[in-house]
């Protein structure tokens, strides 16, 4: 499990660098902007757009912390993980 705090540390980095979040599940989840990520204190929440062009449609995905793998860089090097 990832804490909040962590997380949090990955969403506000400046500058801000894409990261990919990986579930116990194997559910990978790609973060390009920090603004689709909200982050509470036992679960996450990422919002994904379904078009570039329509505004208010989206997809959200409520995912738990306790249930939370792993975050690495999109360009593939692995951040390692902090227990």
């Amino acid at each position: 499990m990832m804490t909040p705090k962590e997380i949090l540390g990955h969403v506000t980095a400046e500058p801000f660098r894409p990261f990919r979040i990986r579930m116990a599940s194997g559910e990978t989840y790609e973060i390009k902007q920090p603004e689709t990520v909200r982050v509470g204190r036992t679960n996450l929440t990422i919002f994904v757009p379904l078009s570039d062009e329509a505004k208010g449609d989206e997809l959200w995905h409520k995912l738990s912390l306790l249930l939370l793998e792993a975050i690495e860089p999109i360009n593939g090097r692995r951040r390692p993980r902090r227990n």
